[in-house]
């Protein structure tokens, strides 16, 4: 995806853009949607403009544990797309349809140095908890529990489309 084929994006994460036939490995596995031992959910979106043009991508990995739904959230946006408002509003859209659908725990790993994702991290409602794993913090929110099945879709909203991938 060329709007994500940019060192930059990589500077709180490390590594370097996929090139094509690593980006064709990885969208084979996910668009199977469930890990191979079907113990996590894998959902992902493309984020894009109201012209369609591609801007980044929202994910969300849903797992169960002692009958708690939990997901593990990120997002990016490209750099030409930054500053915007994009991440925090596709963010927020994944947030809320996680939660609808029975999603009791969200969480999301957050360089702290990162101050634009902390910034979505706190505007969707996560806070930062002590855990540190690689060299990011873990930001959660946990709400009562409720028994609903995670659907496939994100509900409509108002100003960027997301796309199933």
């Amino acid at each position: 995806m060329p709007v994500l084929d940019d060192s930059l994006l990589h500077t709180f994460v490390g590594g370097e853009p996929a090139d094509l036939a690593q980006l064709r490995a990885r969208y084979t596995r996910q668009v199977v949607g469930r890990s191979p031992d079907g113990s996590q959910r894998w959902l992902n979106w493309l984020v894009r403009g109201e012209d369609a043009e591609a801007l980044g991508a929202v994910q969300a990995t849903v797992s169960e544990e002692e009958d708690d739904l939990i997901a593990e959230v990120a997002w990016v946006i490209g750099k030409a797309h930054q500053g915007h408002g994009y991440a925090r509003e596709a963010a927020g859209v994944l947030v809320t349809w996680l939660r609808q659908a029975g999603v009791q725990t969200l969480i999301a790993h957050v360089h702290p140095e990162h101050e634009a994702s902390m910034a979505v991290a706190r505007a969707v409602g996560l806070v930062p908890t002590e855990t540190v794993l690689d060299g990011e913090v873990r930001w959660e929110a946990c709400q009562r529990r409720r028994s609903t099945p995670v659907a496939d879709r994100p509900p409509a909203h108002t100003r960027s489309t997301y796309r199933a991938t």
